[in-house]
């Protein structure tokens, strides 16, 4: 699970983090942090401009720093948003009209080159991307499952909440069938690194997580209703308002958003 678990979020470190540390963010009111993760969502799809974008991404990436997280972690963590990235962005880096970069590449289908209008196209997504995926990651790490719980019952309606409970609670069971089955293709000589010459393998273990997923959510649905599961997950614990000081700070990063959108972005004169 190691090869998997360096370029994919493990739930587990991410609790661990959550539960056993204690950094500046974990003292945070976790609606605070809800509140923020909305500026950053409204921020990065209104705002324009590659130098306000950078400037976002590099706050959240100090905040991550500042919070006692992982490095290390969060950039091979980057892999999965930024295949969505390269996906997305990087045909339309091809496609955008402007001054080529290192002059045009000939090919049969025609000439393919990278503008610097494409290339600042590429930049500003991925700054959106990382910007939300970061502080999404931060807040994970720093915040008890608890208080998590208890905030989905209040913001998610019914059942949607109970939905994105066991739907948490039942990805530790995913990743432990995932590590199993990877662990028993390594036993056999599978070489994980090299990922076309073992496509059909992955495709195996994907296919094979998913029957075993769900053969265990069918166990554990009917184990739950032996119990009384009635469809209410019942969570027990208590989020309280955030202080003052950090409602100030919610309210002043909404209005610096909708301000700056508003006058810069859509011109509208105060």
């Amino acid at each position: 699970m190691t090869t998997l678990s360096n370029h994919v979020p493990d739930p587990r470190l991410i609790t661990a983090y959550a539960e056993h540390r204690e950094g500046p963010l974990h003292r945070v009111n976790p609606w605070t942090k809800l509140g923020i993760v909305g500026a950053l969502v409204l921020a990065v799809t209104t705002v324009d401009r590659l130098t306000v974008l950078a400037g976002l991404y590099g706050s959240v990436f100090a905040v991550y720093g500042v919070s006692g997280l992982p490095y290390q972690r969060l950039v091979r963590w980057y892999t999965l948003p930024m295949l969505f990235v390269v996906s997305v962005a990087g045909p339309l880096a091809f496609l955008e009209p402007g001054v080529p970069i290192g002059g045009v590449i000939p090919t049969p289908l025609g000439d393919f080159s990278v503008t610097w209008a494409g290339a600042g196209l590429f930049a500003e997504l991925t700054c959106r991307s990382l910007t939300v995926v970061t502080f999404a990651l931060t807040a994970s790490m720093t915040t008890r499952y608890t208080d998590i719980a208890y905030m989905l019952g209040r913001v998610l309606p019914r059942p949607l909440d109970q939905i994105a409970l066991l739907t948490y609670r039942f990805t530790f069971v995913m990743v432990e069938t995932l590590e199993d089955l990877v662990k028993g293709g390594l036993s056999r000589g599978a070489n994980f690194s090299e990922f076309w010459s073992n496509k059909r393998l992955y495709a195996r273990i994907l296919g094979m997580t998913m029957l075993s997923a769900i053969e265990q959510s069918e166990r554990l649905v009917k184990s739950m209703e032996a119990r009384g599961y009635d469809g209410d997950l019942t969570v027990y614990g208590d989020v309280s308002r955030p202080p003052p000081a950090e409602l100030l700070a919610v309210a002043g990063a909404y209005v610096a958003v909708v301000g700056y959108s508003a006058t810069v972005v859509y011109g509208v004169g105060l």
